[in-house]
């Protein structure tokens, strides 16, 4: 027996697409203003713009990626190797 893939539900809704195709479109025409104001060029930052007005109107958007903590280096492995330079 095959194995059935899994079908993929959005993480995002279709209204929340149109909100970054219209944040897009406003980078393009230059409206575009970020929360200091100044004028939008990324691509990038536009999509975070429309993701973050899909997500106050309270439309369906997947969550937003958080950086991993590193885990702390010991200060015993740190000392040892400033021992090995002198």
């Amino acid at each position: 027996m095959a194995a059935r893939k899994k079908k993929s539900t959005r993480k995002t809704s279709k209204s929340a697409s149109k909100d970054v195709k219209s944040a897009m479109s406003r980078r393009k025409k230059g409206s575009l203003k970020s929360g200091s104001g100044r004028k939008v060029t990324s691509k990038k930052q536009a999509i975070a713009i429309g993701l973050s007005e899909a997500r106050k109107k309270g439309k369906k958007v997947a969550k937003k990626k958080t950086a991993k903590k590193k885990t702390a280096k010991k200060k015993t492995a740190k000392k040892k190797s400033s021992r090995k330079r002198s």
